[in-house]
């Protein structure tokens, strides 16, 4: 395979990210201030080119929610307009294959306008429709209607390229055995078999766009044993692909086989692809002779192994009852790192994949498998959209001297253009810098980790160093201005004179199968050393003082945090999010049960010494550093009992810790005001720890209780004041 940068589009890049940069303004922004910045997301470039669709975030303190509105972005003027004006968000906007019409997904009362959910003191909402909806607006403006009355919520969606078509998943609606063994013994749930499929609907797009009112959709398959996940309708309207599982656990994804399924017939779905293994994401080639898919090509350990960019031709998916590995065309077998299909256009296929600290646009010759890097070498893009066409491009990048802003380009000549201008809301914000470091971890692997520096930097000095640790494993980080503002004030961390490293431990994504396999069987360990490296290696060049350190860190991130808590007494302070504790107990309580099989290559009942010898719990008589523990009350990602286990644990050697549960949530915080009460515990803690400074009295660390009361609060310093 022949892997070749775009010189040019570096150099253009390059130009278009040379305005003025931001990072050394006059102003700390305050943890609300941070929480309700604007940002944006899923962006929808229209079939010519000439207009941009895309999400952007209000934040609604009154009523505790993120409200996405939908707005539009013209390529020629460079002007930008709401569409949306709604208290309920909008989602995946998408473009009808004329570009006369714009579709989303959003759950609110038909044709009813409302207050923007910045607007402080307006009516309170109409009567919302029950469930999420497809609705469809016209770009040039005017107000958007309903088009679909589907009985459950609509998940993902797509218009057919001849316009006739809208396609759509929805759960299927509860059973009527469901209902009536609910009315006679109440609710209950049978472990791995109460679920409800997700089923492909349709609708008639004519219709849709007359506003007859909304359409009731016909219902595509019906086969119980089958869980739509996600699907692609073929260039000539007649026929979709599809990716499915026997139902919709997490821990079951690896039976998900691809099947296709004719629009104009009542024949029932036929299953085309049955590797070992999940076949996800399917895209058809433009001349519908073609389907690419993602596949693990039936590697037993998928989590941490490559997924790989495969394509079979549908004359043989057509003339043969079942597909054998040998009529699978692997194209990407020698990139090494898992491709993300974006879009099979006339001049490739487009598709993204972490490089190290960076996540470019890629496009690949499926006839040559040769890799064109479309965008920049450093670039950072989060999200793409490709014309049909492949010749436009507009995407969501930033870099580290600017915020992310959504960006629109030719893509044979890359020249990014700038839509957005969200960096004037944060123009006066002290935001730092950032840059790429690397080292050698204990057993000599190379590793790159994000340094973060405040504003007003002075190489003669010693700072306070905090480690922040991404999840996954197979995440990272990435040298963007902008940290995430959702758990830990990091932008703080650096007003008030601290370093902050992100490390790209062994595991994480962009550099390659074998550095991700690098913590197999010795989960925890080698994680811990390439921390520990990591800020030893800044403690050697003199930029830390080795007696004011701390880590934290969410899911993965957690985990390692709670491992360095039992097992190195070199921290002041450490907190532990949503982390693991015990590998058991994680175990048998996670939704996602391969994960543990697959990285320790036993189950606790085969080798539960490899489960010891990972687990945090197994050594918390070690234990002696300070630990906040955060952890979602609903968490089926990694059960709260991970989170009981390791505060109980630290109770009883008498170290200084708290455990935090957040009612109601899940793995993740995604509510205003519980982000702040999660920011501001994590700066209490460490500004008690690594600064010295009382908890305050009024300090989301406190309980509600009389006996639970903190020493009255010093008079803050003008910097700790500002956040």
């Amino acid at each position: 395979m022949i892997f070749r940068i775009t010189v040019l589009g570096a150099a253009l890049l390059a130009s278009t990210f040379s305005c003025a940069a931001l990072g050394a303004g006059t102003h700390v922004p305050t943890l609300t201030e941070s929480l309700s910045r604007a940002a944006i997301r899923a962006p929808a470039i229209s079939p010519d080119g000439s207009r941009v669709a895309y999400l952007q975030r209000q934040t609604d303190w009154k009523n505790n929610k993120y409200v996405w509105q939908l707005w539009l972005a013209n390529v020629t003027t460079g002007t930008t307009a709401q569409l949306s004006r709604s208290r309920e968000s909008s989602n995946s906007p998408q473009w009808s294959a004329d570009g006369h019409w714009l579709a989303f997904v959003t759950q609110r009362e038909p044709n009813a306008l409302l207050p923007p959910a910045s607007e402080k003191d307006g009516p309170a909402d109409p009567q919302k429709t029950s469930h999420k909806q497809i609705w469809i607006i016209s770009p040039d403006g005017g107000e958007a209607w309903q088009a679909t009355n589907a009985q459950t919520d609509v998940k993902q969606f797509q218009w057919s390229q001849n316009g006739r078509w809208i396609v759509f998943t929805a759960t299927a609606p509860e059973s009527k055995y469901s209902k009536d063994r609910t009315e006679h013994l109440g609710a209950y749930q049978v472990v791995d078999k109460d679920f409800q499929q997700t089923q492909l609907w349709s609708i008639n797009a004519d219709a849709a766009i007359k506003e007859t009112g909304p359409t009731t959709p016909r219902q595509l398959t019906t086969d119980p044993a089958l869980n739509i996940e996600s699907f692609t309708i073929s260039p000539d309207s007649a026929r979709v692909a599809f990716s499915a599982t026997h139902n919709p656990l997490l821990a079951f994804g690896r039976d998900a086989d691809l099947y296709l399924l004719d629009l104009d017939s009542n024949r029932s779905p036929s299953r085309i692809v049955a590797l070992d293994g999940p076949e996800t994401s399917p895209l058809f080639s433009p001349d519908g002779k073609q389907l690419a898919f993602t596949t693990s090509l039936a590697q037993q350990n998928y989590f941490y192994a490559n997924s790989h960019l495969a394509v079979v031709d549908m004359a043989t998916v057509m003339a043969k009852p079942a597909l054998l590995p040998r009529d699978v065309r692997d194209l990407s077998h020698d990139f090494d790192e898992g491709p993300q299909p974006l879009r099979w256009s006339p001049n490739g296929i487009y598709f993204t994949a972490a490089q190290k600290a960076t996540t470019p646009l890629l496009r690949m010759d499926p006839i040559s498998r040769r890799i064109d890097r479309v965008s920049a070498p450093d670039s950072i893009i989060d999200e793409t959209s490709v014309t049909r066409d492949g010749q436009f491009v507009a995407f969501i990048a930033g870099d580290p001297t600017h915020i992310p802003e959504l960006y629109v380009s030719a893509t044979n000549s890359f020249a990014p253009r700038k839509l957005t201008n969200l960096a004037t809301e944060v123009a006066d914000w002290t935001l730092g810098s950032v840059e790429v470091v690397s080292w050698r971890s204990k057993d000599g692997t190379r590793i790159e980790g994000v340094l973060r520096k405040p504003a007003d930097y002075d190489p003669k000095r010693k700072y306070p160093l905090l480690v922040v640790i991404h999840g996954g494993p197979v995440g990272n980080s990435l040298p963007k201005l902008m940290p995430n503002d959702s758990a830990y004030p990091v932008l703080g961390f650096l007003a008030k004179g601290a370093l902050v490293l992100e490390p790209n431990y062994r595991g994480s994504s962009g550099y390659g199968a074998a550095f991700r396999a690098l913590n197999v069987r010795n989960l925890g360990v080698g994680d811990m050393w390439d921390v520990m490296s990591g800020v030893d290696s800044l403690i050697a060049k003199g930029l830390v003082d080795p007696d004011r350190l701390g880590t934290m860190g969410w899911s993965q991130g957690g985990y390692i945090s709670a491992f360095l808590t039992t097992h190195t007494t070199r921290f002041k302070a450490i907190s532990v999010g949503a982390g693991i504790s015990d590998w058991m107990t994680y175990y048998v309580g996670t939704d996602i049960t391969p994960f543990t099989p697959q990285y320790l290559h036993a189950t606790p009942w085969d080798d539960p010494q490899v489960y010891a010898k990972t687990s945090p719990i197994t050594t918390i008589r070690q234990a002696k550093t300070p630990t906040l523990i955060q952890h979602g009350s609903e968490d089926r990602r990694v059960p709260p009992a991970d989170a009981f286990e390791l505060y109980r644990g630290l109770q009883d050697q008498h170290v200084d810790s708290r455990l935090v549960l957040y009612t109601g949530f899940g793995h993740g915080i995604d509510r205003p005001k519980s982000n702040l009460a999660v920011l501001e515990a994590n700066r209490d803690w460490f500004q008690h720890y690594i600064w010295n400074e009382p908890i305050p009295k009024d300090s989301a660390l406190h309980g509600t209780s009389e006996s639970d009361v903190a020493p009255p609060p010093v008079t803050p310093s003008p910097v700790s004041a500002n956040w």
